[in-house]
């Protein structure tokens, strides 16, 4: 099972618990307007194997200690979910914590993917999902894409029971509305399966990139969100708690 992968970061502290070996896989459908890795966007023939693949992270095992582990991020890691799931099996049966971090895009009920992500599921200790706007127009605007697909996978995800955190990515002028905040406060309250939601402030250090892929970067002139921006939201969104 071969998969298409963009980086490793080795020592990540902030895409799980603990120290994270991070692999960002190729390819991504969502055309995110604040995307800092438009780089990892166009779909690539897959050249790594899953045993090469973990032998590679559990190298790092020494630094994962007991609550560290392995997190796929990307990119959208489910558009190659046959080499993810071979890939959190062989990690689980070495005892690694895995973690999915996914926008969910590609979800579906539909099969065969629905039956390969319950699969995937079974070996998957931790789902960072990405929401990024709780609004549907406004999230095909600033995606490219609804996010209705998204939200029923954060309800099944409740459904079964599987621990998530919740991503959200705070950019001023597009979801930093109290009204939008409130409307995701409301759908994260009625999940039973949240353990963690973090605001991630909206930055432009990815913008270099899509000038380096001959793209207008769209938020030019769009700026970071103030503290008070952040504090709104991290008090409604109760991130604290």
């Amino acid at each position: 099972m071969l998969g298409a992968i963009h980086s490793i970061e080795t020592f990540g502290l902030v895409d799980g618990p603990g120290v994270r070996y991070v692999i960002f896989m190729q390819g991504c459908h969502m055309r995110c307007k604040f995307c800092h890795n438009a780089d990892t966007w166009k779909v690539k023939e897959p050249d790594q194997n899953v045993e090469t693949v973990l032998k590679k992270a559990l190298r790092y095992r020494p630094y994962w200690k007991e609550n560290g582990g392995i997190t796929v991020s990307g990119g959208e890691p489910l558009l190659q979910i046959d080499f993810l799931i071979e890939l959190f099996t062989q990690a689980k049966k070495e005892g690694v914590h895995t973690t999915l971090d996914t926008c969910g895009q590609p979800f579906t009920f539909e099969e065969p993917f629905f039956s390969k992500f319950k699969q995937l599921m079974q070996v998957t200790d931790l789902v960072l999902l990405d929401i990024k706007h709780i609004d549907e127009k406004a999230h095909k605007e600033l995606t490219g894409h609804t996010n209705q697909n998204i939200l029923e996978l954060a309800k099944y995800l409740s459904d079964i029971q599987k621990p998530v955190w919740i991503r959200h990515v705070l950019v001023p002028t597009i979801n930093t509305d109290e009204v939008y905040l409130k409307r995701l406060h409301q759908f994260v309250a009625q999940l039973k399966n949240v353990e963690r939601v973090e605001v991630l402030p909206y930055h432009t250090l990815g913008a270099y990139k899509w000038k380096e892929l001959g793209l207008e970067y769209p938020l030019e002139g769009i700026p970071t969100p103030s503290d008070q921006q952040l504090q709104i939201a991290n008090t409604i969104l109760e991130t604290g708690k």
